[in-house]
C-alpha cells in the first residue's frame, strides 16, 4: 500500500524546519524530508570542526525529538502525482501521499561562466563553504572571494576559520550601493550585528568593491585570478577561487506540481498568498524558494506554512515580522543586481554547459535554451541544466526551460517498480 502522512515538508534547512515544528504542534502527523545526510539545509549545514550554531541544534532537536515528525535524511523528490510524491532514498523508491505539501526547497548559487571558471580550484563562494564545512582542506590556501552580495563575507569568514589565508574579496557592486545597502540596515538589527561581526573578523582581509574576476589562470588547476576594478586590471596569485553572483530560489518541484511562478530578476520564485499558500490547494511554500530573502524570513515563513498547512490560525505577529523580513530582502535585489560587463566576461570557447562540455559559441545561435538543449545537448548533463539553464537566463538567452520528471536522476527500480514501503521505521535526525 502507499504510506500517508498528513502534511509533507520537502527541503529541513531553516524553513523547512519551522514549518514541521509548527505543524506538529497542531498535532498533525509531519514527514520532514530532506536530500543531505544531516539537517540544517545550507545555512546550517555541519561543519566538522565547529559544528552548528546553538540556534539550528535546538531547532533540529525539537523537530526529531517531537513523536509526531518522521525525518527522511538522504531522501529526494523523483517524481509527483496528485497527492503523492515518489521519493528515492541510498536503497529504495517509495510513493508517500500527503494532505497538505510544505515547500521548502531553498536556494543554490548563482554562477556566471567567465574564461578558466572550469578549472580545478573554482568554485562558488557558497560552494567554497559548503566544502570547508565538509573538509576540505584549506588551511595555509590563498583563496580569493569574489561576486556579489553579503554570502562572500560568509565564505570569506568560514574559509578564514578554516586555517585559509583569504586574500581578498571582490564584490562586483559599486562602492555607493554597498554603502547605501549599509546604511539602511538599521532598519534590521539583527541584520547590522551579523554584519559588523563579519567585518570584525574579516578585518584584515582586503575589501574591494567595483572589482571583478575577468578571468582564472592555471593549467592544471588555478594559480591566480585576472581582477578588474577601479584602480585598473591586475593578477591576484591564489590557490582556490571562489566567485559566486548570490542565491537564485530552486522552484523545479513547484513547477512540476503546476504552482505559479513570478520573476526574481532574470528568474523566478514560487507566488504566494499571505499565509504562503501557492496557486495549487494544499501546496505551501516558505523561504528562499519565495524569492532570496535571509535566515530570519525563512523561520518565519516556515512557521506560518506550517501552521496553515495544519489549518491552525496564524497569528498577525508572524506575518508583520515576514513582511519586515521580505523588505530585506527588496533591498538585496536593489543593492547587488549583477552588472552588465559581468554577464559579458564569457568568450565563445567558454564553457557554458560543463556536464556536456557545451562552449557559449555553440548556444549563441539558438533563439532559445529549448533550441540550444535540442541541438547541443546543453542543459542535458547530471545537473539537468541547474547551472547552465541559470546562467543563460542571466546572459540574456531566455528563462531556463520547463521542468519534468525525474527531478534527480534516479535508478530504474525507483521508476519503474517503486516499492512501497513504510516510513515509520526510518531514524530520525540527530544533531
Amino acid at each position: 500500500m502507499v504510506d500517508a502522512c498528513d502534511i509533507v515538508v520537502v527541503g529541513a534547512g531553516p524553513a523547512g524546519l519551522a514549518a514541521a515544528e509548527a505543524a506538529a504542534s497542531q498535532g498533525k502527523r509531519v514527514v520532514l524530508i530532506d536530500s543531505q545526510p544531516r539537517a540544517g539545509g545550507q545555512v546550517w549545514r555541519h561543519d566538522v570542526l565547529h559544528g552548528q550554531p546553538r540556534v539550528a541544534t535546538d531547532a533540529i532537536r525539537d523537530v526529531a525529538g517531537n513523536a509526531n515528525v518522521t525525518c527522511l535524511e538522504g531522501t529526494q523528490v523523483v517524481a509527483v502525482e496528485p497527492g503523492r510524491l515518489l521519493l528515492q532514498d541510498a536503497h529504495r523508491g517509495f510513493h508517500l501521499a500527503y494532505g497538505a505539501l510544505v515547500l521548502a526547497t531553498g536556494a543554490r548559487e548563482l554562477l556566471l561562466p567567465f574564461p578558466g571558471w572550469t578549472l580545478p580550484g573554482v568554485t562558488g563562494a557558497g560552494g567554497l563553504q559548503a566544502l570547508a564545512k565538509q573538509g576540505w582542506p584549506l588551511r595555509g590556501k590563498r583563496v580569493l572571494i569574489a561576486g556579489s552580495g553579503p554570502l562572500l563575507l560568509a565564505a570569506a569568514a568560514t574559509a578564514q576559520r578554516h586555517g585559509a589565508h583569504v586574500v581578498g574579496i571582490h564584490e562586483q557592486a559599486g562602492a555607493s550601493a554597498v554603502h547605501r545597502f549599509a546604511a539602511g540596515l538599521w532598519r534590521w538589527p539583527g541584520k547590522l550585528a551579523q554584519a559588523a561581526r563579519l567585518r570584525l573578523e574579516l578585518a584584515r582581509v582586503p575589501y574591494r568593491t567595483g572589482s571583478i574576476v575577468t578571468a582564472a589562470e592555471g593549467e592544471h588547476g588555478v594559480t591566480g585570478a585576472r581582477v578588474r576594478g577601479r584602480q585598473g586590471d591586475e593578477r591576484i596569485a591564489c590557490d582556490l577561487l571562489a566567485v559566486g553572483y548570490g542565491l537564485l530560489p530552486q522552484v523545479e518541484l513547484a513547477q512540476l506540481l503546476g504552482c505559479a511562478l513570478e520573476p526574481e530578476g532574470a528568474h523566478a520564485r514560487v507566488q504566494v498568498g499571505p499565509w504562503q499558500a501557492t496557486s495549487q490547494p494544499r501546496v505551501f511554500a516558505a523561504g528562499e524558494a519565495c524569492g532570496i530573502g535571509g535566515l530570519d524570513c525563512a523561520r518565519v515563513e516556515g512557521r506560518i506554512a506550517g501552521l496553515a498547512a495544519a489549518g491552525a490560525p496564524v497569528p498577525p505577529t508572524l506575518v508583520q515580522r515576514r513582511d519586515r523580513a521580505r523588505a530585506f530582502a527588496a533591498s538585496l535585489r536593489e543593492h547587488f543586481t549583477v552588472r552588465d560587463d559581468v554577464r559579458g566576461l564569457a568568450n565563445g570557447d567558454t564553457t557554458i554547459c560543463r556536464c556536456e562540455d557545451v562552449p557559449l559559441g555553440a548556444v549563441r545561435p539558438h533563439a532559445d535554451t529549448r533550441e540550444a538543449k535540442l541541438a547541443t545537448r546543453c542543459g542535458m548533463g547530471a545537473c539537468q541544466g541547474r547551472i547552465c539553464g541559470s546562467a543563460l537566463a542571466e546572459l540574456g538567452h531566455g528563462p531556463r526551460g520547463g521542468t519534468r520528471p525525474p527531478l534527480f536522476p534516479a535508478r530504474l527500480a525507483t521508476l519503474g517498480e517503486p516499492v512501497l514501503s513504510s516510513v515509520s521505521d526510518t531514524r530520525g535526525y540527530t544533531s
